[in-house]
Formats: structure tokens, sequence, C-alpha cells
């Protein structure tokens, strides 16, 4: 609060009324001291609160030169297609052999359920590439290929990638679905009813 000092300064005597009066100002900075500590605790306290969650993403550098691509085993591969009505399809290998469609086994459905899921295929995969890892001493890690589907739902990426957090995934990658790929989908839709089991 500001205050006026209105007390006369002067001598006592004769010209006690005719000399002018001194008047002091004095602001208290109490109050605004104050407020500047509750702003700064208001604002950091928000801030810390307002982290945002994030998925960390490491993209590779993009190149034009086949030698500096990132090569993938096909031993090493498991490649997941994402479907419409939160199906899943997925084959072991990167599927780079014409011949590879003519083993029934070789293209598989599945779903994001819990038992018996997308989640069991990645850990046996995952499995699998360690026990070969540790027998040859290779430091080859499984790399899970995902591709979506026109028909998929970003809800069904979303999840594929919190599979991949999950089971402690380091390797994956997004990349476009191919014209065979999408003809192993519609075959194996026609096969079990149009996908809706």
């Amino acid at each position: 609060m500001a205050e006026m000092d209105t007390s006369s300064s002067g001598g006592k005597g004769k010209h006690q009324g005719t000399k002018s009066k001194k008047q002091s100002t004095r602001v208290d900075m109490t109050p605004m001291v104050d407020l500047g500590f509750l702003l700064i605790t208001f604002f950091m306290l928000t801030t810390t609160m307002s982290k945002p969650k994030t998925m960390d993403l490491i993209m590779p550098k993009d190149t034009k030169d086949e030698k500096e691509q990132n090569k993938v085993k096909e031993s090493t591969a498991l490649t997941i297609l994402l479907g419409k009505k939160d199906r899943v399809y997925y084959y072991e290998g990167l599927a780079q052999d014409p011949n590879a469609s003519a083993n029934p086994d070789f293209f598989k459905a599945t779903t994001f359920a819990n038992k018996g899921g997308i989640r069991d295929v990645i850990i046996k995969k995952r499995d699998e590439v360690a026990k070969a890892r540790n027998a040859k001493g290779e430091p080859e890690d499984v790399v899970v290929i995902i591709k979506a589907d026109d028909d998929a739902t970003y809800k069904d990426f979303v999840d594929i990638l919190d599979e991949m957090a999950i089971n402690r995934i380091q390797r994956y990658a997004t990349v476009d679905i191919s014209d065979q790929d999408k003809t192993w989908i519609r075959q194996t839709e026609a096969a079990n009813g149009g996908g809706s089991k």
C-alpha cells in the first residue's frame, strides 16, 4: 500500500506554519513479491504437468544409393499386414520369393486378441531369432515390417505400434503395402467368408 507521510520536518518556533511541508511516498512491495512467487510456482507446476506423451520414432536417413539402404535378413523378418475389421495378417520373411504363396501356411490371419493374437506371434518370432542369434553369435534382432491396407483404421495402426513398444521390438518399419500383399489379403478374406471371422 502507498502511504503518505504528512508530518512536518521543520523546527519549532515562529516560522512553523510558513515552511512548506515535505511529503514522502513509500510503496510497500510485499504483496507484489508474494504475487510474483505465486505466479512462478503456478507456471512451474503447470509446465511439468503438461509434458506431451509421445512415442519416439527413429527414422532412417533418406538415400538413393541401394548399398546404403538398410538390408533385412529373410530369417529375422516378420511382416504384419493390417486389414479391415481389426484383422491382422502376417507372414515370416519378406515374401520376395514368387513361389512363397504356394505354401498354404505361409500367409496367416489373426487379431489383436490377448491370447493367440498378434502379440503371441511377435513374442514367438522374437524368441526364435534370439535363440538363433545366441547359437550363431550374430548380433541380429527381429525386424517387423508393418503394412497397412487401404481398409485399415488409424486405431489398428496405433495398436500395432503399441505392440512394438510392449514387446520391446526395437527394429520395425512401416512400408507401403504391395499389390501382392493386397491380393493375399483378399484371397484370405474370401476363404474366411469375407473377413467376418
